[in-house]
């Protein structure tokens, strides 16, 4: 593994944390307050268990972008110690905190012209992100240099595919994604619907179907369609608080297209706390979003 630079993303790819610490991957926090309780997304004071619990009880959290401080906190220690960074960011789409570390490293880099600070718009979310950052680690694994994986990442990066669907569709309407009729008409005929990430970065609606079966079957549908020609040999899933329906979506991508390996963790608050509880979502690399 090389040692001459790290790679950096933000809590909102999902990966788990111990997945962070034995790869090396440095996580710089979007925190979230609940109930008047600000959590960072890089500690474990709360479950996301418990975070969905609260809001099928009824709390409303909000969430925050990467901190200014908080990110030249971490990556200052790393440039003193000659160490370069490739930081791959929360979609610009969804969220300021690209726009924010950028600012940091143009900051750093006055301080430390002789490293390099990368800092790229993944234009992905959640694991969709965690996909893209897992591929970036196995290059760097193999010894591929910063610059090397910062063009298989630009090259590659609207390749990473994102299937969403909900289960209540209020979620979607309080954070503006759907209309108040879409949400009552939809919620009383049993309407979901399913998005993705477009070339933009930006969460949008590809269709609906009726019912939560046919809603997880379509994302199976979906991906078979999409990853045609293109090699998979893991796919990640990504959930609100159901892992019943995502073992379900699992077996349903074994079956179908034969992929054995699968990772599978919580949506986290940056995108949970808009998407709701019951939230599912595919990722996997295909030829268009």
């Amino acid at each position: 593994m090389s040692q001459n630079f790290v790679i950096s993303t933000d809590t909102n790819c999902d990966l788990p944390l111990p997945y962070a610490k034995e790869r090396g991957l440095l996580l710089l926090p979007l925190d979230f307050i609940l109930e008047g309780v600000t959590y960072h997304g890089d500690e474990e004071k709360i479950t996301m268990g418990e975070f969905y619990d609260k809001m099928r009880a009824g709390a409303t959290p909000t969430t925050t972008q990467v901190n200014f401080e908080t990110a030249r906190e971490r990556f200052e220690p790393l440039l003193k110690e000659g160490k370069d960074i490739l930081h791959l960011s929360f979609s610009s789409a969804l969220s300021g905190s690209y726009n924010t570390v950028n600012m940091v490293a143009q900051e750093l880099q006055e301080h430390y012209p002789e490293r390099t600070i990368l800092v790229l718009d993944s234009l992905c979310a959640s694991l969709g992100q965690g996909l893209l950052v897992h591929k970036a680690l196995n290059l760097r694994d193999e010894g591929k240099s910063l610059e090397e994986i910062a063009r298989w990442v630009q090259d590659n990066k609207l390749h990473i595919c994102h299937n969403f669907t909900v289960e209540d569709l209020k979620y979607l309407y309080r954070g503006g994604r759907v209309s108040r009729t879409t949400a009552v008409v939809g919620t009383a005929l049993g309407i979901k619907p399913i998005m993705h990430v477009d070339n933009e970065g930006r969460l949008v609606p590809c269709g609906k179907v009726r019912g939560r079966k046919a809603s997880l079957n379509a994302l199976v549908d979906n991906m078979v369609k999409q990853c045609q020609g293109m090699e998979n040999d893991i796919f990640f899933i990504s959930h609100g608080d159901c892992m019943e329906e995502a073992e379900y979506v699992a077996k349903l991508v074994r079956d179908k297209l034969k992929i054995e390996k699968c990772l599978i963790n919580h949506v986290g608050a940056s995108v949970g706390s808009h998407s709701g509880p019951g939230t599912m979502a595919l990722f996997f690399m295909g030829n268009v979003r």
